[in-house]
């Protein structure tokens, strides 16, 4: 599939209609989405009616958006208009149909992007690998015995086996970075706060973002910009007016402050990682290293907080009917609601603490160079991996980098190593880098994403499954 930019200029020029690319996206989900389990909902009946007011609009001489008949999907804890948010459970199955599009997905449509469908997710997207236990695993499509990362894992695998350019997950504790970095892709999780989550499902409403994933940069600054607005419906909601991003890639990166993060973020994974790391490092000719202070009990306190307020969500349903969640998720529900009260305020008060020392950071440098994954793609139903000479647990680790990041809210783009091959990932599977900025300035990590794609650094690598 073309980009969602060079698709949207044909259609806008009359190279092609509209209705055709969403034909063809059907087409090719229906054929190729039994590989990879990344839709759990095709909204065909829908796809055609937002293509057909594209190709209207066109014909009526009427602008159509920047995103005219870009076909689009969404993680499955977005509310579409007509279809039940499932937020990847079996409970939410019966409940009524959403009344109205997610925020997001109205900005969207309104752009003229065209809405083909929900993806697969982590059970209320709580994990890191899109093993669903009643809807399916999510199959990473450059090795489909691998897993795709998580909770976003439908959303990124989407976007790389290229059913559609564009697509929307979440991101609580690392879920858009993760499942960009195993599947190859560019991910971004804006400042917390910057987009809109009215009309998606939560999981801890203190930690959630919601964030666009594609194949490229310039794509992902077209969806970005797309949904920019103010939503008084989202009480978390801080969003100022900003230039379109689009409009900034061509500018180059002379004069930037870069560094790498240490200590924390320099061990507990493969060699790999850091490789991927050192690579992007040596495009910027960043050679400065600093460390979070307190980066591992931030993590920490991030695993207490989402235990906490996830819980809290879902105690209706953990004492009426505990048998109907993935027994994982409703363990750690469960262990989540007996963590003592002094726990959490203990967590929140490192939180807060934790977030002041690392935005004096940002006086000295703008960007900081961190690995996105301790690894690449473990395999579906593993559960232990060997790290340093210890066994470890495959999920919970894959946050080991995100956490600490998510839980101060910082803007984070995930950008994939153009030649995994290059690095020595394990059989040339993908791995990406995040690029963290000050909050409120995701402007300079698409200028420095931009650039490093540009150079051939940074690039989506094409499956080959």
């Amino acid at each position: 599939m073309i980009s969602a930019a060079k698709t949207a200029a044909a259609i806008r020029a009359g190279k092609f209609r509209a209705a055709e690319v969403t034909e063809r996206a059907l087409a090719g989900i229906a054929a190729r989405n039994a590989t990879t389990n990344a839709f759990t909902e095709v909204t065909t009946a829908r796809a055609r009616t937002e293509a057909a007011a594209v190709d209207a609009a066109i014909a009526a001489g009427r602008d159509p958006g920047p995103l005219a008949g870009v076909p689009y999907a969404v993680k499955n804890l977005f509310d579409l208009e007509g279809v039940t948010t499932l937020a990847g459970a079996a409970i939410e199955k019966d409940r009524p149909a959403a009344a109205r599009d997610a925020f997001l997905v109205r900005q969207l449509r309104a752009a003229g992007g065209v809405c083909l469908g929900a993806l697969n997710m982590d059970e209320y997207a709580y994990g890191f690998t899109t093993e669903n236990h009643h809807y399916g695993p999510c199959r990473n499509p450059h090795d489909l015995t691998r897993v795709a990362g998580g909770s976003s894992g439908g959303s990124a695998v989407a976007v790389a086996a290229g059913l559609v350019p564009l697509t929307l997950g979440s991101d609580t504790n690392g879920s858009i970075r993760v499942p960009s970095s195993l599947c190859g892709i560019f991910g971004l999780k804006p400042t917390y706060g910057r987009l809109s989550r009215a009309g998606s499902y939560p999981f801890v409403g203190s930690l959630d973002h919601l964030g666009p994933f594609a194949r490229d940069v310039a794509d992902l600054a077209l969806a970005y910009d797309a949904m920019q607005g103010a939503d008084p419906e989202d009480p978390a909601q801080q969003w100022r007016p900003v230039d379109p991003v689009a409009s900034l890639l061509d500018q180059d990166v002379q004069g930037l402050r870069f560094a790498v993060a240490g200590g924390h973020f320099a061990r507990n994974g493969h060699p790999e990682a850091f490789a991927a790391v050192a690579t992007v490092a040596r495009a910027l000719g960043a050679t400065r290293r600093v460390e979070l202070p307190e980066a591992a009990r931030a993590r920490a306190a991030a695993f207490l907080i989402s235990m906490a307020e996830g819980a809290n969500l879902h105690m209706p349903d953990l004492r009426s009917r505990a048998e109907s969640f993935d027994p994982a998720t409703r363990d750690r529900f469960l262990a989540g609601a007996m963590l003592p009260a002094h726990w959490v305020i203990q967590a929140q008060r490192l939180r807060a603490a934790y977030r002041d020392a690392v935005l004096k950071l940002f006086a000295e440098v703008d960007v900081i160079l961190a690995p996105a994954t301790p690894y690449v793609a473990p395999h579906i139903g593993q559960d232990m991996i060997e790290v340093d000479g210890a066994m470890l647990p495959v999920r919970p680790n894959l946050g080991i980098y995100t956490q600490p990041i998510s839980c101060i809210g910082l803007p984070v783009l995930a950008v994939p190593i153009a030649d995994p091959v290059a690095i020595g990932t394990p059989g040339g599977l993908p791995i990406g880098v995040q690029l963290i900025a000050a909050p409120w300035r995701e402007d300079i990590l698409f200028r420095v994403a931009a650039a490093l794609e540009r150079a051939g650094v940074c690039a989506s690598p094409q499956p080959r499954s």
